[in-house]
C-alpha cells in the first residue's frame, strides 16, 4: 500500500430519513436566530415545499422571509440579491431548500451577508475571510451533494464563465436529508441529478487525490447508483430507491469534498455557462467520452468502478477497465438521457469550440485531478466526439 498523508473533513450535523423535514423547527431553534431567510426556486415553491418550511419555522417562533428566485445554474447576481434580502430582513439564519442551485445560493448568501463585496470577488479557493450566517440545507433532489460540500457554483453571465466559491466557511451547519421530498421528482430530473451524484463519486474515486477516507464514500455511492438509479428514475414512488439515492448523493458529495472531481466536470462547465445545459445533464453526456480517454491512466481503479457498477469484468485488466466505459454508456442509455450534444440541439463552429476549450482548461483543479492530463487538443477532441 502506498504511504499517504491526507486530511479529512465533513460538514456539520446530518439528519436522514423519511419525514425528517418535520424536525426543522427544533433544529432551527438551536441556532438562537429570531429571523430566517428561506432560499429556494419557483418550482420548489410551486410544489409547496417552501410554504411548508416557512410554516415549520414560524411554529418554532422564528420570523421568516422567502427568497424563491433561484434560477437553474444560478448567477452571481442572484447570490448578491439573496444576500441583500437577508441583510435588509436582518436574518440570523439561512435555510436552503431545493436542488443544488438553491443550496449553492443559500451557501453563498450566508457568507456574503458577513463579508464585503459581491459573489464574483470570492470565486476561487479560500477567499472568504469571515464566517457566514448559520445555514440549514434541505435537498429536494438526490444528486448535487451541495449539502455536504464547501462549494457554491455560480455563473458570471456577461462573461459566460461558471466558477465556484470554494471555502470551508460554506459548509452547512446542518443538513436534513428527507427522501420523501424527492418522490415528486420527474424521471428526467431524477436521472440527471442522480448521474451528477454518481460522477462526483466516480471522479473522486479514480482521481489523483483519492484517499482511503474518500474511497469509503465513493465506493458506497457508486454501488448504490448502479443498483438504484434506474429504479428511482422509472419508478419514482419507490421510497426505498429514493432513500438509497439520497444516501448516494450525500456520499458522492462527501467524496467530492475530500478528493475533488476531474475533467468531466471541467468540460461540463462551459456547456452550462455558454449553452445553459443543466450541470447533471452535461456531466452525464460527457462522462463516457472523458472516461474512454482516461481509463488507461488508472486501469485498476476503473476496473474496480466497473465491478461496483455490477459489471462482470474480463480476464485481463485492460478488458476490465474498458468495461467501465461500456457500463457508463449503458447507464446513460437506460436512463434515457442525451448521448450527444446534437441531441441537445447544440452545434458549434470553430470559434465557439475554442471558447469551450478555453473555459474548460480554466477549471484547473478538476483538470489537475484527472487520471490522464488533459490539454487543449484533448479537450477539443472530446467535445468533437460528443457532438455526435
Amino acid at each position: 500500500m502506498t504511504v499517504q498523508s491526507f486530511s479529512m473533513r465533513l460538514s456539520g450535523r446530518v439528519l436522514f430519513g423519511p419525514g425528517t423535514v418535520a424536525r426543522l423547527g427544533d433544529i432551527a431553534r438551536t441556532f438562537g436566530a429570531e429571523k430566517a431567510l428561506v432560499v429556494s426556486d419557483p418550482n420548489v415553491e410551486r410544489l409547496g415545499h417552501v410554504n411548508r418550511v416557512c410554516e415549520l419555522l414560524q411554529k418554532a417562533g422564528i420570523e421568516v422571509r422567502a427568497f424563491a428566485e433561484v434560477e437553474p445554474d444560478p448567477s452571481v447576481e442572484t447570490a448578491d440579491k439573496a444576500a441583500d434580502v437577508a441583510k435588509d430582513f436582518g436574518a440570523g439564519l439561512i435555510v436552503g431548500i431545493g436542488g443544488g442551485s438553491s443550496l449553492d445560493i443559500a451557501k453563498a448568501a450566508s457568507v456574503l451577508v458577513t463579508n464585503p463585496g459581491g459573489a464574483a470577488s470570492y470565486q476561487g479557493l479560500g477567499l472568504v475571510k469571515n464566517a457566514g450566517l448559520p445555514k440549514v440545507l434541505i435537498p429536494t433532489t438526490a444528486g448535487t451533494g451541495s449539502e455536504v460540500t464547501f462549494t457554491a457554483v455560480l455563473i458570471r453571465k456577461k462573461e459566460g464563465i461558471k466558477a465556484g466559491i470554494n471555502d470551508e466557511k460554506l459548509y452547512a451547519d446542518y443538513a436534513i436529508l428527507d427522501p420523501e421530498l424527492t418522490l415528486s421528482l420527474p424521471p428526467r430530473a431524477t436521472a440527471s441529478t442522480g448521474m451528477d451524484a454518481f460522477i462526483h463519486a466516480f471522479e473522486a474515486y479514480v482521481g489523483k487525490s483519492a484517499t482511503p477516507f474518500s474511497d469509503i464514500f465513493a465506493e458506497s455511492a457508486i454501488k448504490r447508483v448502479g443498483r438504484w438509479l434506474r429504479v428511482a428514475t422509472w419508478d419514482g414512488r419507490n421510497l426505498e430507491a429514493r432513500c438509497e439515492m439520497m444516501l448516494a448523493s450525500y456520499y458522492g458529495g462527501a467524496a467530492l469534498a475530500n478528493a475533488g472531481v476531474g475533467a468531466c466536470h471541467a468540460l461540463s462547465y462551459p456547456l452550462g455557462g455558454i449553452f445553459g445545459v443543466p450541470h447533471g445533464l452535461a456531466n452525464a453526456l460527457l462522462i463516457p467520452y472523458v472516461t474512454r480517454h482516461s481509463v488507461m491512466a488508472n486501469p485498476e481503479r476503473y476496473a474496480k468502478a466497473a465491478i461496483l457498477l455490477g459489471r462482470e469484468c474480463g480476464a485481463s485488466l485492460r478488458d476490465a477497465a474498458l468495461s467501465c466505459v461500456e457500463a457508463l454508456e449503458e447507464l446513460v442509455s437506460d436512463l434515457g438521457l442525451p448521448r450527444t450534444l446534437k441531441d441537445l440541439g447544440i452545434k458549434t463552429e470553430e470559434g465557439r469550440l475554442r471558447e469551450m476549450v478555453k473555459g474548460a482548461m480554466a477549471v484547473d483543479r478538476p483538470m489537475a485531478n484527472n487520471p490522464r492530463p488533459f490539454d487543449e487538443e484533448l479537450c477539443a477532441k472530446v467535445y468533437k466526439e460528443a457532438m455526435g
